[in-house]
């Protein structure tokens, strides 16, 4: 039996295309699609981290185009995603800005190590009532998250979600609030949640980015934009190495690499099922876990080395590109090459979209992604899944997501046994 992935299943063949000459019309819209959808979003995570939005956007393009190259997945498509940055917001203040590149060149490589050691199939069995939790606990701290930004007000101090967003709020009563954010963070909140009732091609996050920065531009309101981006990707370089030690560093790097194959593996899985719920087929083409690893360890490393943050696979992203209708992993490409022309030609328009407008977009994305019905399932399907369920969520909360990783990573161990 063979321990190490196979040379042939790392590097990319003309098997990875299957009726490309035929499909690549599909794949060029759904990465259209994909693309319109990851740029808000993209930009959303980047500054919702604190590392910006340009690293947002690094990510999205750099590592959605390798992952895509390398990994074993023909639809999914890679990024910045929610559940990232619910860990990357404590180590960055804690830690600071500067940790991220070997932080993020470290988790790399180790997930690197897990796909050519052929451990994705391990990571794929995640407990049912975790994954909700996890899924429920995430969701809220995202939300959290982004009252600073929704509310213009300077992030307090401290790395838990919670105690800032109460703290954020006692500054807003006591100071008063800034009427520009407040009313751009209601008008991208209802627009998010009404837009889909008027169009169905345009998608919900793109209509409240351009309303929100038109309302912003021609009315007398002020609220904080994104600012300048760069016009160019940033050549890569090796990351400096912090001067507060290597401890910190391994921990940071560890967490995010279990979270990072997790959520890829994961998000590759969803992939498959609605692809077969589609073609109606139930034994069809599925991803390749471990190259999928090793995919995502390469486009984490080489965000971390341009000026991004680790990235893994993003279920909402992936799913907009299955439901556009992508035959192989050429949308994900194309997806990632649609950012990098916006880069190039339209950063001064993207920098003035405003910052509390994206805010609201990614506390309506939270909301929506803790499904009522799975949740309502698991509190009464059994009392060990309720508990599990609501302990997962409330540490996700109320302590650390890199506990809740934890969590998932001590349920696998208990399943391998």
């Amino acid at each position: 039996m063979n321990l190490f992935l196979p040379v042939n299943r790392i590097f990319p063949s003309k098997r990875d295309f299957p009726g490309f000459r035929t499909g690549w019309r599909h794949d060029l819209l759904a990465g259209v699609a994909v693309g319109v959808v990851a740029l808000p979003l993209a930009l959303a995570f980047g500054i919702s981290t604190g590392t910006g939005a340009a690293s947002g956007l690094v990510t999205a393009i750099v590592a959605g185009f390798i992952a895509a190259l390398f990994g074993g997945s023909r639809f999914q498509v890679s990024g910045p995603t929610g559940a990232m940055t619910v860990v990357l917001v404590p180590i960055v203040a804690k830690y600071g800005v500067g940790i991220m590149p070997i932080v993020g060149l470290i988790a790399g490589l180790i997930i690197i190590l897990l796909g050519i050691f052929k451990l994705g199939r391990y990571l794929a069995a995640v407990p049912w009532a975790v994954l909700e939790g996890f899924t429920v606990g995430i969701g809220i701290v995202i939300a959290l998250q982004q009252l600073p930004l929704a509310l213009d007000i300077a992030k307090p101090e401290g790395s838990n979600a919670a105690r800032v967003a109460w703290a954020t709020l006692k500054i807003a009563i006591v100071d008063g609030f800034k009427s520009g954010p407040v009313i751009i963070l209601i008008t991208a909140t209802t627009l998010m949640l009404i837009s889909g009732r008027f169009t169905k091609t345009i998608p919900a996050s793109i209509v409240t980015v351009v309303v929100c920065t038109i309302v912003l531009m021609i009315s007398p309101l002020e609220a904080k934009t994104i600012g300048e981006l760069p016009h160019l990707l940033p050549m890569p370089k090796l990351p400096e190495i912090p001067t507060l030690g290597w401890s910190p560093i391994i921990y940071a790097a560890f967490a995010v690499a279990a979270l990072g194959a997790i959520e890829s593996i994961l998000s590759a899985r969803v992939a498959d099922a609605m692809e077969h719920a589609k073609t109606h087929l139930h034994e069809g083409e599925k991803h390749d876990s471990d190259r999928e690893l090793f995919g995502q360890g390469l486009a984490t490393v080489a965000a971390s080395m341009m000026g991004g943050i680790p990235a893994t696979g993003a279920i909402a992203r992936t799913a907009v590109n299955v439901r556009s209708g992508a035959r192989t992993r050429f949308s994900a490409m194309v997806h990632s090459l649609l950012l990098l022309l916006c880069v190039l030609l339209f950063a001064p328009v993207v920098g003035q979209i405003p910052i509390s407008a994206l805010a609201g977009i990614l506390i309506v994305t939270a909301a929506r992604m803790v499904n009522p019905v799975s949740v309502r399932e698991a509190l009464v399907t059994t009392r060990s899944s309720a508990i599990v369920l609501i302990t997962t969520a409330f540490i996700t909360v109320a302590v650390d997501l890199i506990w809740a990783v934890g969590i998932l990573i001590d349920s696998k161990v208990v399943a391998w046994i």
